[in-house]
């Protein structure tokens, strides 16, 4: 492309140079020859009043002398009575052109060897005519035409360089950006995620990588959604599992127990396997859009309901608070309910049977809070739990359940925050704003305000039965 830019600038280049010069120069050449025959014919004017007053032949040798150089002008007069024609000076024209010039009585021009003849005829006080000879040499003709075409030329061929010159640099302008954009497809095309193409050049070309950088990071959000979403998967497996372990725990002894237990713990060293494969995906959790969402306290309420028949196995007391009334918030069902299972899964993963646990659910004009909290040992590195795919560093803790509570949070312009709960143990509080504006910094302390609030109701007391409060 590049090349082929160049040669067709070079052409239309060239033939414009042509097309200038040629006629250009060709008017120089006449320009020299009318300019060498002015001159010609002012020294011709020059004799004329000589002539008309005498035709003494000394007089009119010394007339020729000063007007012409002496060799290059001639004076032929006409025959007096009972006398030869008069020529002074050098004759080069024949004596047709002179007689033709003498009967026409109009100047012209004939060719001399060496150059040309100017023929003016001039009317002498007798009533003749004589003709007034003024030699044009051919170097006076061409004078300065060659120094003109070469200046030409040279004009000419620089304009040649100087548009192949530009359409060199116009064809790199063009070519390194669509190159540039074929390597990146192909490095894209071998795997290569970060292949990314600078946006430059023409304005096309500058389009067509902007699309394509576009479409790369489309590409790799995709990927990393794909591995989020097999994380995401596998960690929701981790409830069923969990429910599988604590049954198979109540299998007793024997063979058929001792194999169960140990198919359970495979699967779950599989799942955290799987977690921890795609735990490098840039995670997304899109807030609901506008009208959509969920009613916060049903989903509460149902997921209560599924884990508290675990807790009457494990004989732990747990209370739900808040969940009495519909509380709307821009989070799609399934994400809630995948968040509070990891939550509570965690709690029956991390803390030893018979440990209590609540859920309260706050309702304000401008947020939703939940809080999770259980009675265990807590956690002692809140910001490494938060971390994705650290966890607490315990056996089948991959950190990713606490992620997925951090992004559905942080979705709605909230956020998740780890300390420790009134029952002495754990508290997860997910802040769901409901305007979808960042929330601004909360006040120093607000956790004590909201303690204040749950304390003020009196001490709290577990309802071990399935039934909902």
């Amino acid at each position: 492309m590049r090349w082929a830019l160049v040669k067709v600038s070079l052409a239309v280049t060239a033939m414009v140079v042509v097309a200038f010069a040629v006629p250009l120069g060709l008017v120089i050449r006449e320009m020299a020859r009318d300019r060498a025959f002015a001159g010609a014919e002012r020294e011709a004017a020059a004799v004329a009043p000589a002539l008309s007053i005498t035709t003494d032949r000394a007089q009119l040798e010394r007339v020729v002398a000063s007007a012409g150089s002496g060799t290059d002008m001639a004076v032929h007069l006409p025959a007096a009575a009972g006398e030869q024609p008069l020529d002074i000076g050098e004759r080069r024209a024949s004596d047709q052109d002179v007689a033709a010039v003498r009967e026409l009585g109009r100047a012209s021009t004939s060719t001399v060897p060496g150059g040309s003849a100017l023929l003016q005829p001039v009317a002498l006080s007798s009533g003749e005519i004589a003709v007034v000879e003024v030699f044009v040499p051919e170097s006076a003709v061409t004078n300065g035409v060659g120094t003109a075409w070469a200046v030409l030329a040279a004009v000419g061929a620089a304009l040649i360089v100087g548009s192949v010159a530009v359409a060199d640099r116009l064809g790199v302008r063009m070519v390194r950006p669509a190159q540039r954009l074929v390597e990146g497809a192909h490095e894209l095309g071998e795997g290569k995620l970060g292949a990314r193409v600078p946006e430059e050049g023409p304005t096309e070309l500058r389009l067509a990588a902007v699309a394509f950088n576009s479409m790369a990071d489309q590409v790799v959000q995709l990927l990393a959604n794909e591995r989020e979403l097999a994380a995401d998967l596998s960690h929701r497996l981790r409830t069923p599992l969990t429910v599988l372990r604590l049954n198979a725990a109540s299998l007793g002894d024997g063979p058929a127990a001792e194999q169960t237990r140990a198919a359970v713990e495979q699967l779950e060293r599989e799942v955290d396997t799987i977690i921890r494969t795609a735990r490098d995906a840039k995670p997304q959790t899109a807030a609901a859009g506008p009208g959509a969402g969920c009613d916060a306290a049903e989903v509460v309420r149902e997921r209560m309901a599924f884990w508290s028949a675990l807790a009457e196995d494990e004989g732990r007391k747990w209370r739900v608070a808040g969940a009495d009334r519909p509380v709307r918030i821009p989070v799609a069902r399934a994400d809630l309910a995948a968040a509070l299972d990891a939550l509570l899964g965690n709690v029956f993963r991390h803390t030893s049977e018979g440990t209590a646990f609540a859920v309260d659910v706050h309702n304000g004009e401008d947020a939703v809070i939940v809080l999770v909290s259980d009675a265990g040992p807590g956690i002692a590195d809140p910001e490494t739990a938060m971390a994705r795919g650290r966890g607490s560093g315990t056996d089948g803790s991959t950190g990713l359940g606490l992620d997925i509570v951090r992004r559905l949070a942080e979705s709605t312009g909230g956020d998740v925050r780890i300390g420790r709960s009134v029952l002495g143990g754990t508290e997860v509080r997910i802040w769901i704003q409901l305007d979808g504006r960042d929330r601004p910094p909360r006040r120093r302390g607000h956790r004590g305000s909201v303690r204040r609030r749950r304390t003020g109701r009196g001490a709290l007391s577990f309802n071990r039965s399935r039934s909902l409060p």
